[in-house]
């Protein structure tokens, strides 16, 4: 029997197609692009929590949803579309590309805590805004190293990123609340392109 190593830097195809305590900087977007893409409010818009998965990313990310809610009283609420990345050390299948595209206005992707998943959300963050897509992609501490090399790699080396404390796999519902109010306020900063 052969064993491969898979290559998260590299495009394969799958079935639907092809594939820090801070924030970097720009750029981020498309191959000519000098700043990611950014709306002015998150107010009325469709934001998609992509989750890759890992243990309580899903739950980290509908915390995450809830508290962007809650950040914007009276406003036009928030549309939120929860979806899977079912392989999340692969790159994005194109059908999926094409669904965030046309059903979201901004993605949020997590949670990156592992070395091979860091990377890959890093790498479908870049993916994302090259189509016009404004995304925060969330990935924990210790990955900070991977996530960077991978932005790298795909030509973006200031690629901006959120990190969170590691690890999120033995949070509890009060820490894992806890952690999306205080992601909540970092995204919504992130893809606004406001101060937290």
């Amino acid at each position: 029997m052969t064993a491969g190593i898979l290559d998260p830097t590299i495009s394969r195809p799958t079935h639907g197609g092809t594939g820090h305590t801070g924030i970097g900087s720009a750029p981020g977007a498309g191959p000519d692009s000098a700043v990611p893409p950014r709306v002015t409010d998150l107010a009325g818009l469709r934001v998609g929590l992509l989750e890759n998965t890992k243990r309580h990313a899903a739950e980290v990310l509908d915390a995450v949803g809830a508290a962007l809610v809650t950040l914007r009283p009276g406003h036009q609420p928030l549309q939120l579309t929860r979806l899977t990345k079912e392989n999340f050390a692969m790159p994005l299948a194109e059908g999926l590309v094409e669904q965030l595209v046309r059903d979201c206005d901004v993605v949020v992707i997590g949670v990156g805590d592992c070395g091979s998943c860091s990377a890959a959300a890093v790498a479908d963050g870049i993916v994302l805004e090259g189509r016009g897509l404004p995304v925060a992609v969330v990935c924990t501490e210790a990955f900070d190293v991977t996530s960077r090399a991978m932005a790298r790699l795909k030509g973006h080396p200031d690629y901006p990123y959120l990190l969170m404390p590691h690890p999120i796999a033995n949070l509890t519902q009060e820490g894992i609340a806890e952690r999306g109010r205080d992601l909540a306020v970092r995204i919504n900063a992130h893809l606004t392109g406001t101060a937290a």
